[in-house]
């Protein structure tokens, strides 16, 4: 009996699709076989990503700068900033006040008293360039009181310094220093600073007088 091939190719090829079928099973339940084109990870590389390099903080504050005097922009900073502010002259054995222009803070002195100034604490660079007071100088001083002693000290060297000629209103009144010193009353100047500070007695007495 002769066979048609026509009815046996179709028979062929769902032989062949079974097989084919077969064989993916086979393939895919196989525990030891990766996924097509799956990569695969390390565990150096997952350790790597769970667990991140801390960075340190660059925002930390920096310690303060030590040895350096606080600069002073005006006379109204000066002023404010004194626990003493008196006219007198230097004498051998510390300053004869001749008149308290201010005294704040618990300072209690009267014309006519002798205090003592202290220097500044060692190891300040900037006292290289400060002046000393010499008796026989007169002068309005901005004083800081030293809380531990009956002593005072000028506000920041020179800059709490300025000499008077004469003890009218109009007696003028210069910074000691070029650098170390104020720039206006009660605004500062930009194009003044560095280049010393003069004014009138009277004006120092008025910002003193309304320091708060």
């Amino acid at each position: 009996m002769a066979v048609d091939p026509r009815r046996t190719r179709p028979l062929w090829a769902t032989a062949t699709a079974v097989l084919a079928l077969a064989a993916l099973s086979a393939c895919g339940g196989s525990g030891g076989a990766d996924p097509v084109g799956a990569p695969a990870t390390s565990n150096a590389a997952t350790s790597s990503a769970a667990a991140p390099t801390a960075v340190a903080p660059t925002d930390a504050t920096p310690p303060p700068a030590k040895g350096k005097l606080r600069g002073y922009g005006t006379v109204r900073q000066l002023s404010e900033t004194a626990d003493l502010v008196v006219r007198g002259e230097v004498e051998p054995a510390g300053f004869r006040v001749d008149e308290v222009l201010r005294a704040a803070n618990g300072a209690s002195v009267n014309a006519g008293t002798r205090i003592t100034l202290a220097s500044l604490p060692g190891g300040v660079p900037d006292m290289a360039h400060m002046s000393a007071l010499e008796p026989g100088q007169v002068a309005v001083l901005y004083l800081a009181k030293d809380p531990a002693a009956s002593t005072f000290r000028t506000l920041s060297g020179d800059f709490g310094v300025f000499d008077v000629i004469g003890a009218g209103d109009d007696a003028v009144a210069a910074s000691r220093s070029q650098a170390m010193a104020v720039s206006g009353l009660v605004s500062e100047d930009p194009a003044a600073s560095g280049h010393g500070f003069r004014t009138t007695l009277g004006q120092l007495r008025a910002v003193a007088a309304q320091a708060r």
